[in-house]
């Protein structure tokens, strides 16, 4: 029996300069459709993040159209917890440009430290992702991916990646995010509202706090797959574990102050529409954190 080997393009190799005065220092990391470089830009004189459909993928109009979107929502928006584009630049190829970010997403942090955070630096974290949240909704955006990987942390301060799946609030297909993090509604199809972030934000600090997601592989039946990559389609197809159980209280994985579990419980109701606003989310969390010069 004969096996067929797919070769893939390779990535650009160092020294390329894929746009005028942006040179590609090396390549960070390829997604199901993407390539991800670390470059450095002529006239910022600094570096900065390339991002480009894979070689194999170009012929794709819509992903080219999908990151050029990206490109030019981080681009106009402006928020101290988001991520900032320079550039977009539809030829030769789509291509974005992003600010190089200091600091290690929530995911390394998480696999490298293997400790809990302290409770106050969760409700911090949280509050931040509540503020990211709160300003894209204001421009008519939900961001349908927030997790760990799709968020840097330097020395406490949280930066929101990744808009590639943003949309406005209203009826989306079924599958739009990643599996693990869906909200039921995302996983189903349907009706689409700001409860989506609240609880990819609640999902996000659950895992923070916990060490695992409420719905990871190997958890109380969770099951596993790979990220949505605009296709419709993920590294496996299988089913969601959030339509078929509810989440397990973060008081069965950890002992938390009471109002910060009950914050992050509520973010993963069931129901979108018994899932607390970002506002009420924000200042429930903030109510938890220390206040300089008050007694524990």
């Amino acid at each position: 029996m004969s096996v067929t080997v797919v070769r893939r393009p390779p990535a650009l190799a160092s020294g390329t300069e894929p746009v005028p005065g942006y040179r590609v220092l090396a390549h960070l990391t390829r997604t199901g459709w993407l390539d991800v470089y670390d470059a450095w830009s002529e006239e910022r004189a600094c570096r900065c993040v390339l991002k480009a459909v894979r070689p194999d993928r170009r012929g794709e109009r819509r992903l080219g159209e999908r990151l050029l979107r990206e490109g030019r929502w981080l681009r106009d928006l402006a928020h101290p917890h988001l991520v900032r584009a320079y550039d977009t630049f539809s030829a030769p190829e789509p291509l974005v440009v992003l600010e190089t970010l200091t600091g290690e997403t929530l995911a390394h942090l998480l696999y490298r430290l293997r400790r809990r955070p302290a409770a106050a630096d969760v409700a911090l974290l949280g509050a931040q992702l509540c503020s990211a949240a709160h300003y894209l909704h204001g421009h008519g955006l939900l961001h349908l991916d927030l997790k760990p990987s799709n968020v840097v942390v330097d020395r406490g301060h949280a930066k929101v990646l990744d808009l590639s799946v943003a949309r406005p609030p209203g009826p989306a297909p079924a599958g739009i995010g990643t599996l693990r993090y869906l909200a039921p509604e995302q996983a189903r199809g349907g009706l689409l509202t700001a409860a989506a972030d609240v609880w990819g934000i609640g999902v996000t600090l659950y895992e923070v706090a916990c060490g695992e997601g409420p719905f990871d592989p190997g958890t109380a039946g969770g099951t596993a797959a790979g990220p949505y990559d605009g296709t419709g389609t993920y590294g496996r197809e299988d089913r969601y574990p959030q339509l078929e159980r509810g989440a397990p209280p973060v008081a069965s994985r950890r002992r938390l102050p009471p109002a910060l579990a009950a914050a992050v419980d509520g973010c993963l109701r069931t129901d979108p529409r018994a899932r607390p606003a970002v506002a009420e989310l924000a200042a429930a969390l903030e109510a938890t954190l220390p206040v300089p010069g008050r007694p524990g």
